[in-house]
């Protein structure tokens, strides 16, 4: 089930990278500002750490010892 009036907008960070939000916005409000102000608080620091967790590479599984 989704929100019928959630939009999403698409940020752009400082260095070039981008993250979409999605917000729910009353009527007359400001939409250039409030991107804006998004973009200024956005923490591109833990959205790149995020990133970079998701397509972490796992090297070498270990085999689990069966106990008796």
């Amino acid at each position: 089930m989704s929100i019928p009036n959630a939009r999403r907008f698409q940020l752009s960070g400082p260095d070039g990278q981008t993250a979409t939000i999605v917000a729910v916005l009353p009527k007359g409000t400001d939409v250039p500002a409030y991107l804006k102000d998004a973009t200024s608080r956005f923490d591109w620091k833990a959205h790149n750490e995020a990133h970079q967790r998701q397509f972490k590479v796992r090297v070498g599984q270990q085999k689990q010892k069966k106990a008796k």
